[in-house]
């Protein structure tokens, strides 16, 4: 009996810090992942006025789409789109939850999108909610750019 209480005592002690922990809420934003290119681009327009010159510049022009801000359990995430033309050609990060499964988990969704050309991805396995919230402001994005 004299030791029973010690260790009760102590065992309660050292599962109050795992019940009061909670996951950081900073976020960050650095990751961004381009698709190669396919042409090389150029800086200097051509000012002729033919109709294929013109429907291939207006096609290659970019255009950048920010998505929705998503407010998970493990912080916001909100994604900013370049297309080119009708094509998704980077993905960047302008805010995402500072925790190491989304560290690790960002790139694979910005290449899955790259290479699906949409938001119908898979969530990364260990960043669930990162995933769904990436998803949700990835379809904000291209529902903004029609």
């Amino acid at each position: 009996m004299k030791r029973a209480l010690p260790v009760v005592a102590l065992s309660i002690a050292g599962l109050i810090p795992l019940w009061r922990y909670a996951p950081s809420s900073g976020t960050t934003t650095t990751t961004e992942v381009a698709a190669p290119a396919s042409t090389p681009s150029s800086s200097s327009s051509s000012s002729s006025s033919s109709p294929s010159s013109s429907a291939s510049s207006s096609a290659a022009a970019s255009r950048v789409v920010q998505g929705s801000t998503v407010n998970t359990s493990k912080g916001a995430v909100q994604v900013e789109v370049t297309f080119e033309g009708d094509r998704i050609s980077s993905v960047r990060m302008l805010q995402q939850p500072n925790h190491p499964q989304t560290t690790a988990a960002v790139p694979k969704l910005i290449q899955e999108t790259l290479q699906a050309q949409s938001a119908a991805i898979d969530a990364v396995s260990g960043a669930t909610i990162t995933s769904d919230g990436y998803v949700t402001s990835l379809q904000a994005a291209l529902d903004a750019k029609g």
